[in-house]
């Protein structure tokens, strides 16, 4: 190894470095490893290997280091483990798994190898109207696969005793707000469900002379893959966008999602339970969530202006007839 190779992987842990060497092709080696930003449960390095030819190649690194995370990823990366091999042949852009130790028997902490997509991830309100059908096709495209072996059920964390309501809130609206979720949850059609699916965790190009033109290169972070109402991944992704970028996008999703030949809870009172149920869920995480956002470029989202977001989509929510 050069001192270039030396100063190059100089991030990447001893451990690390040697199972990760391990899984390249003969003649390969890491030539730069580059911190990836905006996750929120795990360390992200991008990897540039030189091949024999003298080309290159990126590999994406993902390592759980956090002790809370730590106890979490074998479950975690076994899931995306699982989803990522699924996942190859069918057309959903998903990342190729390379290489995993799910418990950190090989590396300092539990790791993940894989494939780097092309694109990037696209948070702004600019060309919204374009990206919004775009990730409804997406996620209809992922909700009609039929995995050969069904992962686990979904997990809600969330209960009517941990939600956190917002100093700005109507109390009398987020009580009932509560009351929607202590109710058992209705009966649903299952589906091969992401369970993160939000614009954090899908890659665009976009062309910078015509916004209209952008496509989604892939979708990440599998770790949560799991099967449960479509619904519960629809209303992550419309609280999401309602957070970033204003209610009327939260709301509008789902409609998005059915013309995009989705097919909901038929009644208007089990779709309520999935949003409200995912709109509290986001309230223990406001902070948490808020920070990558603004280290991505949008300063303007403190922890006030989302929970005021919040609080007018769950309002918005209540407010909805039927």
């Amino acid at each position: 190894m050069t001192d270039h190779d030396e100063a190059a992987t100089a991030a990447v842990r001893p451990l690390t470095l040697a199972w990760v060497s391990r899984h390249l092709d003969v003649g390969e080696r890491i030539v730069r490893a580059e911190a990836l930003h905006g996750g929120i449960t795990a360390e992200m390095r991008r990897l540039t290997i030189g091949r024999r030819d003298g080309g290159t190649r990126d590999l994406v690194l993902r390592s759980f280091v956090d002790p809370f995370y730590v106890e979490r990823a074998e479950d975690w990366l076994s899931r995306e483990t699982g989803a990522l091999t699924m996942l190859a042949g069918t057309g959903v852009p998903a990342p190729g798994l390379v290489a995993v130790d799910p418990a950190g028997t090989h590396c300092e902490y539990p790791s993940l190898l894989m494939t780097r997509l092309a694109g990037r991830t696209v948070l702004k309100d600019e060309g919204l109207e374009t990206r919004v059908p775009l990730l409804a096709r997406q996620l209809v495209a992922i909700h009609a696969l039929r995995p050969a072996e069904r992962p686990r059920d979904y997990v809600t964390l969330t209960t009517a005793d941990t939600v956190v309501r917002p100093k700005c809130a109507d109390a009398a609206v987020w009580s009932a707000a509560v009351d929607v979720i202590r109710k058992p949850p209705p009966p649903y059609e299952g589906r091969f469900l992401h369970r993160d699916f939000q614009p954090g965790n899908v890659l665009f190009d976009v062309p910078s002379s015509r916004p209209a033109g952008a496509r989604i290169t892939g979708v990440v972070d599998w770790a949560a893959a799991s099967w449960g109402p479509a619904d519960l991944d629809v209303a992550h992704c419309s609280t999401t966008l309602a957070l970033l970028h204003g209610p009327a996008w939260g709301l509008r999703f789902p409609e998005a999602y059915e013309e995009a030949g989705g097919v909901l809870a038929a009644g208007a009172r089990e779709r309520l339970y999935w949003r409200v149920r995912d709109g509290l869920a986001s309230s223990e995480e406001v902070r948490s969530v808020t920070q990558p956002w603004r280290e991505a470029g949008r300063t303007e989202l403190t922890t006030r202006v989302v929970e005021e977001r919040l609080d007018a989509y769950v309002t918005a929510l209540m407010d909805t007839p039927g």
